[in-house]
């Protein structure tokens, strides 16, 4: 299987203007120096966290998802990253997951911030996805899921894990950076699956820091790439899908995981 090469966002979102969040990203797409599969975004890239959805919220081919359909087909790349999306007169946390020819699959984030009152306006979703990209089964998860483990859980039936690869978008304050790595290489090791955090950097219009941290780990929780702490930057990676092989066979945890259903994700 091929190696997966992906550019990861760390940016400095503007608050509560979609239109310069992304004239900002259009300017840091520029800047990649290969071929990427993949190009991951923030959480809520077009506005920051938390504002108001029944202002920022857009219908599902909004301006946000006509943008991402355009610069998927304009490098031949998956674009994802979560935005707030109204259906049915719910708002949602929306992963958009936009491929090249303008498909796309939809995850809303499982668990909402009820710290910050995100639960208030924002329904949670109670569906998983995996999607697949040359080969790899890709599971996308949205800031504050990274704290329950089992909603996170990988599976393997008869050598055959549920995904490669972890990743997850992210609003993570810097106050709670440690928790952030710490979580990102437990999420790793347990999984035995590369995991990826795309956070963002600067100041938010709540007074909020955030330091981004943004990196990619191996199954065993080591570091493979990183952004530079503070900065706003793209950076490229490529993921080794042998490397993974190899040490799943060798150190097959998976064959002893506890088996277990999840039926639902409670509100």
């Amino acid at each position: 299987m091929q190696d997966l090469r992906i550019a990861y966002l760390q940016a400095n979102l503007i608050w509560e203007n979609p239109q310069a969040n992304l004239r900002l990203f259009d300017n840091l797409m520029q800047q990649q120096t290969q071929s990427n599969d993949l190009i991951i975004l923030p959480e809520t890239f077009t506005t920051g966290f938390p504002v108001d959805p029944h202002v920022f919220a857009e219908e599902i081919n909004g301006p946000a998802m006509t943008w991402m359909s355009a610069r998927a087909q304009q490098y031949n790349a998956v674009v994802c990253g979560s935005i707030l999306l109204r259906d049915c007169g719910n708002f949602f946390n929306c992963f958009i997951w936009m491929r090249p020819d303008g498909s796309y699959e939809t995850y809303a984030k499982g668990h909402v911030f009820r710290m910050g009152g995100e639960h208030e306006q924002i329904t949670p979703g109670n569906q998983l996805l995996t999607v697949e990209l040359h080969g790899w089964k890709i599971r996308p998860m949205i800031c504050y899921d990274l704290r329950f483990p089992v909603w996170c859980r990988n599976a393997s039936l008869d050598g055959v894990f549920a995904y490669d690869l972890l990743l997850f978008v992210a609003n993570w304050p810097s106050v709670r950076s440690w928790p952030w790595m710490q979580l990102l290489i437990a999420r790793a090791i347990e999984n035995q699956s590369y995991v990826i955090g795309v956070n963002r950097v600067g100041v938010d219009g709540l007074n909020f820091n955030y330091t981004g941290d943004s990196c990619v780990l191996d199954a065993k929780g080591f570091m493979v790439s990183q952004a530079v702490a503070e900065k706003e930057m793209l950076v490229e990676v490529s993921l080794n899908y042998a490397e993974l092989l190899i040490f799943r066979e060798k150190f097959n945890v998976a064959l002893d995981w506890d088996r277990f259903n999840i039926l639902h994700l409670s509100s």
